[in-house]
């Protein structure tokens, strides 16, 4: 059998960044390891069926910046955000940092390995077929874009006395290929019988095709524009502008930038001096972030 390496960790660096990011000299490292540590153990053992599928550290020199990827955010943040509050300050005693506390929602957890491992791990406390759970499991995750996912349940089936490995497959997992946006998780669902371990790859395409396809819109977009400005109007310049910021949702800020200069650039040719300079600031921002 080959040798089985995490899918995470094989990508960290490469197509996947790290979940707590800060820097520390060598005598503060461990401390604040432990922090991170018991941060995440606190909000794993307190917010529960609150669909929390990763938390995320980062810290400055005097702030730690928590942000907690759930499903359901309304559970977490609670009536008026009186739940927040009672986290944040139960945070607070655990890190000698001041606390500053992000939520983020989910919006597709049918399509994260941990929430979905979670899902199956509850199904099986309540008894269901491990089999039906899993292939619940995974025609959601198909139905809603996956191109691939895996399921593996390992420990007493069933009850049986022997403890054995079930697992089902649908479409591609490419484990070896860096480029793949692979997502792993793992739960374990404690049954009368035992510990019954829950494994969750899914495989939601390659990471470099979108990019690819961004920066032909970038030129099509530039080409668009440089016809734009020297055979339309200045209204039908800006108004082509308005709609492209306007319905911005592309990954490339360079495209977003584009149309704010060409924006500052009809409006100093219109001699509206304060809109141009706005638009121009708009662009300067987007540039420092590139």
């Amino acid at each position: 059998m080959g040798q089985k390496v995490n899918p995470i960790g094989i990508r960290l660096g490469i197509t996947r960044s790290w979940d707590s990011v800060w820097f520390a000299k060598k005598r503060d490292y461990g401390n604040l390891l432990i922090e991170d540590y018991k941060i995440r153990e606190y909000i794993k053992k307190n917010i529960i069926n609150s669909g929390v599928s990763e938390v995320k550290i980062e810290r400055t020199a005097k702030k730690c910046i928590v942000t907690i990827h759930t499903s359901r955010p309304g559970f977490v943040i609670g009536k008026k955000g009186s739940d927040i509050d009672k986290i944040k300050k139960n945070l607070a005693k655990i890190s000698s940092s001041e606390i500053s506390l992000n939520i983020k929602e989910v919006k597709k957890p049918e399509l994260n390995s941990y929430l979905v491992a979670e899902n199956i791990a509850q199904q099986l406390v309540k008894r269901i077929a491990f089999r039906r759970a899993m292939k619940r499991a995974m025609q959601s995750a198909l139905r809603l874009g996956a191109k691939g996912i895996r399921v593996s349940c390992s420990g007493r089936l069933a009850g049986n006395e022997i403890a054995r490995t079930e697992w089902l497959r649908e479409g591609s997992i490419p484990l070896n290929t860096l480029r793949a946006n692979l997502d792993y998780g793992e739960a374990e669902a404690l049954t009368t019988y035992g510990i019954i371990g829950v494994k969750v790859w899914i495989y939601k395409g390659e990471l470099f095709e979108k990019s690819n396809e961004k920066l032909e819109d970038y030129v099509t977009f530039k080409k668009l524009g440089i016809v734009a400005r020297h055979s339309w109007s200045d209204k039908e310049v800006l108004d082509l502008l308005d709609l492209t910021i306007n319905n911005y949702s592309a990954e490339l800020d360079i495209i977003l930038g584009n149309a704010l200069l060409l924006k500052g650039m009809t409006y100093d040719i219109m001699n509206e001096r304060i809109q141009a300079k706005s638009n121009y600031m708009k662009c300067k921002e987007i540039h420092k972030r590139l």
